[in-house]
C-alpha cells in the first residue's frame, strides 16, 4: 500500500506505482544549453587569453578586477584579524571535527604488499594528488563550511598545494570565507568566482598554476564548468540541487520533521524535500506544520517554492516499504526518525549520507559535525559516495617478480594468452622471460636471425 499526500508538481504517481524523485531536472551531467554555451565560451577565452580573459570575465560577471586576484600573506592576516574572535573560535572548533574524521579516514587506507606466487610481489600505494583547487561559493549563501570540506580534507590527505578561491563580496574579499580557507590550511587564496575561477584553476594562467583536481559546490555555471573541464582535471562530483529525504514512523515528532524538511528546502527553489512515513497522521501534521512555519521563515519565499514544486509526502504500509521507497530516490541526505534508527544502516544502500535519530539533523552535517558535506545528488548515490579524504588520493599499484621459475611460468602463460588476442609483441615479451629463466626455445628469434 502506498498513499501520496503530496506529490511534487507534475509528478503525481499512477495508482499503485512507486513515485520517483520529484525533481524534474535533468540527470547529473546535463545542463541548460544556454548555460553550457556560456561556460564553453568562458573556458575557451581563458584557455586562449589567460589572465587577461580571467580579468575581463570577472569584471563582467562580478564587477571585480583587482591588480591581483591572489591575496598575499599580509592581506590575509589583515582580513582574518578583523573577524571576531568568537567566529574564529567556532571555525576552529568545526575544522577540528572535520580534521579528526578525515584523519580517521586516512588511517583506514593502508598500503600493502601480497605474494601471489613464489617470488611474485604485488603492492598498492595511496599517493596524494600534487595540487587541488577548492571552490568556496559566495553570493546569496556564502558556504564557508565548504572551505573545511575541500581545503582541510585535501591537506589531511597530504596534498602539497591547495589553491582556494571564493567570489568577492561586494567590492572586496569575504572576510569569514577568507578566514575559513586560511585556517583550513589553503596554500593560495584567490578572490575570484564563477566559471573564470574554475577555468583558471584547471587550465592555469600566467599567474595561476594549474591544479589536478577541482572540488567544491557552486551555482549552475560552476557545476557546468566542472563538467566541461572534467578529463583535463579530476573533479569531486557533478553537483545538483540540495536534496533531503526523511523516513519517519509513528514515533516521529511532526514539528521536528517539518522544521528539518524546510531546513534543506531553503537551499534553493529547486531543492527536493521528501517525507516517507508509515503514519498518515504524522504526514498530515507535517503538512500542516509546514504551512504554519513558512510565513515566519526568513527564507520562506525560497523554501516555499521548493516545497510547492518539489515537496512530497508518501505513506507506506510499513518500514520495509518505506526503506525500499527511500532507496529509489538515492537522495543526497536521508534522515531517519524512527524508533530504531540504526536499522537503516542494514536496510538502506542508496544515499549520500545518513542522519540517524532525532538528536541528529542534516544541518549538523552541513555545518558542524565533521563528516564531509559534499555529497552526490540526482541519483548519483547509486554509484558513488561523497567527497572524502580518499578522493584526494591516487591508488597505484606495483609489481615485482623475484623468483626465476615464477617469471618463466608467467612468461609461458603470457605468451599463450597474448596470442589468443593477436598481440604477438606482448607474447614475445613473455616468451623472452620464459627463455631467460626457463627452458623455452625462442622459435621466432631463430626465424628472425635467418
Amino acid at each position: 500500500m502506498l498513499t501520496t499526500l503530496k506529490a511534487a508538481l507534475g509528478t503525481v504517481p499512477a495508482a499503485g506505482s512507486d513515485p520517483r524523485r520529484g525533481d524534474p531536472a535533468a540527470p547529473a551531467g546535463a545542463a541548460d544549453p544556454r548555460v553550457a554555451e556560456t561556460v564553453a565560451r568562458v573556458i575557451a577565452d581563458v584557455r586562449a587569453g589567460g589572465d587577461e580573459a580571467v580579468r575581463r570575465h570577472s569584471r563582467q560577471f562580478d564587477s571585480w578586477a583587482p591588480p591581483s586576484f591572489r591575496l598575499g600573506p599580509a592581506e590575509v592576516a589583515k582580513i582574518v584579524s578583523a573577524v571576531p574572535e568568537t567566529v574564529l573560535d567556532d571555525l576552529r572548533f568545526v575544522q577540528r571535527q572535520v580534521r579528526d574524521f578525515a584523519r580517521a579516514q586516512r588511517e583506514s587506507i593502508v598500503d600493502f604488499e601480497v605474494e601471489t606466487l613464489p617470488g611474485v610481489v604485488l603492492g598498492q600505494r595511496s599517493l596524494p594528488v600534487e595540487a587541488s583547487g577548492a571552490y568556496v561559493p559566495g553570493g546569496r549563501y556564502p558556504l564557508t563550511a565548504s572551505a573545511h570540506m575541500t581545503v582541510l580534507t585535501a591537506k589531511v590527505a597530504g596534498v602539497d598545494r591547495v589553491a582556494a578561491t571564493t567570489p568577492p563580496l561586494g567590492d572586496g574579499p569575504p572576510p569569514i570565507s577568507v578566514a575559513a580557507m586560511h585556517l583550513a590550511g589553503a596554500d593560495e587564496i584567490y578572490v575570484l568566482g564563477g566559471v573564470q575561477a574554475m577555468a583558471a584553476l584547471a587550465l592555469g594562467t600566467e599567474t595561476i598554476d594549474p591544479v589536478h583536481l577541482i572540488t567544491g559546490p557552486g551555482n549552475a555555471y560552476v557545476a557546468e564548468a566542472k563538467r566541461q573541464l572534467f578529463g583535463e582535471v579530476g573533479i569531486d562530483l557533478f553537483a545538483g540541487p540540495t536534496e533531503t529525504l526523511i523516513v519517519a514512523d509513528a514515533t516521529a515528532d511532526p514539528l521536528l520533521v517539518a522544521v528539518d524538511l524546510l531546513s534543506q528546502a531553503e537551499h534553493g527553489p529547486d531543492s527536493p524535500a521528501v517525507l516517507v512515513t508509515t503514519s498518515e497522521e504524522v504526514g498530515r501534521r507535517v503538512l500542516a506544520h509546514i504551512e504554519e512555519l513558512l510565513p515566519g521563515l526568513p527564507t520562506g519565499p525560497v523554501a516555499g517554492a521548493a516545497w510547492r514544486d518539489h515537496g512530497e509526502v508518501h505513506v507506506t504500509a510499513d518500514l520495509d516499504a518505506a526503506y525500499a521507497l527511500a532507496d529509489t530516490y538515492a537522495s543526497e541526505h536521508v534522515q531517519i526518525l524512527t524508533a530504531e534508527p540504526r536499522a537503516a544502516l542494514e536496510r538502506m544502500r542508496h544515499y549520500g549520507a545518513l542522519f540517524l535519530g532525532d538528536g541528529t539533523c542534516v544541518p549538523y552535517g552541513d555545518k558542524v559535525i565533521g563528516t564531509n558535506h559534499v555529497l552526490p545528488t540526482r541519483g548519483a548515490a547509486r554509484y558513488t559516495g561523497g567527497l572524502w579524504v580518499g578522493k584526494f588520493l591516487k591508488t597505484v599499484t606495483y609489481q615485482e617478480v623475484r623468483d626465476p621459475e615464477s617469471s618463466a611460468f608467467l612468461g609461458e602463460v603470457c605468451g599463450r594468452m597474448s596470442r589468443l588476442e593477436n598481440f604477438e609483441g606482448h607474447a614475445r615479451s613473455g616468451d623472452l622471460r620464459a627463455a631467460m629463466f626457463g627452458e623455452r626455445a625462442l622459435d621466432w628469434a631463430d626465424r628472425a636471425a635467418e
